[in-house]
């Protein structure tokens, strides 16, 4: 069976942080070693990570200086915790994981998930799903990446934002494909969106192109079923994506003209196809003079 490591982010997690990683020690395929990084945490979370590399010595803990909450280092963080891979010449693994100080596993979940892409190589990223709600794509939560797929077209995570999206995508564009398995479950100890109220959700759809036809689904969307964002979150969403203005490099600046071409017109595909489906075309392909729409 594959092997992985684990990726996890912290920060002041004193009350979650021993859980979420006895979670990750209790899987029935346990990983090669899991790295942590401590994000400047205030409270007894160092400490406790201290008690825990006690008791695993594959731990590893990366400690970074207090400099507030800061959302943009999550991503240069996962990077930090590849990098260190190579300076310790850890072992090699099939895939990466994924996880937060938040986040509880059912104790098969990485076997699951493993055999799944073991048996379908062309499967670049994968999760499993938490709640009632049937999610359509992989979560940074649990997320299993493809170390072959990973090192030949990223190596890093974009420092930027929309980069979870951006490897979806990706992969897309390689011949890949990603899944979610919505009966392999794991939870969040946290409510979701707490920090950051969905604001990354829409400015990151910004950054990546995404086609308004198809934002404007997905909000409605997700507003009339109120999940998995809640109708406040699905309007933070919208909103954000409205008024984001990017900026000319870093982290809050746009991808490449090229990706975001590729994404905005995979999406149109499935405006289309929805349409088709509705019977669009037939009926709104005149107005009422008898002229012909241009086509959509």
């Amino acid at each position: 069976m594959g092997t992985y490591f684990v990726i996890l982010t912290c920060r002041d997690s004193e009350n979650i942080i021993e859980e979420a990683v006895n979670s990750l020690k209790r899987q029935t395929q346990k990983p090669e070693y899991i790295i942590i990084i401590n994000d400047g945490s205030k409270d007894k979370t160092a400490e406790i990570l201290e008690k825990l590399q006690r008791d695993f010595d594959r731990l590893y803990v990366i400690t970074n200086p207090d400099l507030g909450y800061d959302v943009t280092r999550i991503v240069s963080n996962w990077n930090k915790a590849i990098k260190l891979t190579d300076e310790l010449k850890l072992v090699k693994t099939d895939y990466h994981m994924i996880a937060t100080d938040d986040t509880i596993y059912e104790d098969e979940y990485c076997e699951k998930i493993i055999k799944m892409l073991d048996v379908n190589s062309k499967i670049a990223i994968a999760s499993g799903d938490y709640g009632d709600y049937k999610n359509i794509a992989p979560h940074g939560a649990g997320r299993f990446v493809r170390t072959s797929f990973f090192d030949i077209h990223h190596q890093f995570y974009p420092e930027k934002l929309g980069y979870e999206s951006l490897v979806l995508f990706t992969a897309v564009l390689h011949g890949y494909t990603y899944k979610i398995f919505n009966n392999i479950k794991f939870k969040h100890v946290r409510q979701l969106g707490k920090d950051h109220h969905f604001y990354e959700f829409g400015a990151s759809m910004r950054t990546l192109g995404y086609h308004p036809l198809f934002v404007i689904g997905r909000f409605f969307l997700y507003f009339l079923y109120g999940k998995p964002l809640g109708r406040k979150g699905a309007i933070f969403m919208f909103y954000s994506y409205l008024t984001f203005s990017p900026k000319e490099s870093g982290y809050y600046s746009l991808y490449d003209k090229e990706i975001r071409k590729f994404i905005s017109d995979i999406q149109c595909r499935r405006i289309k196809k929805i349409f088709r489906m509705t019977g669009y075309k037939k009926t709104f392909s005149h107005n009422n003079d008898g002229n012909k729409f241009g086509s959509i």
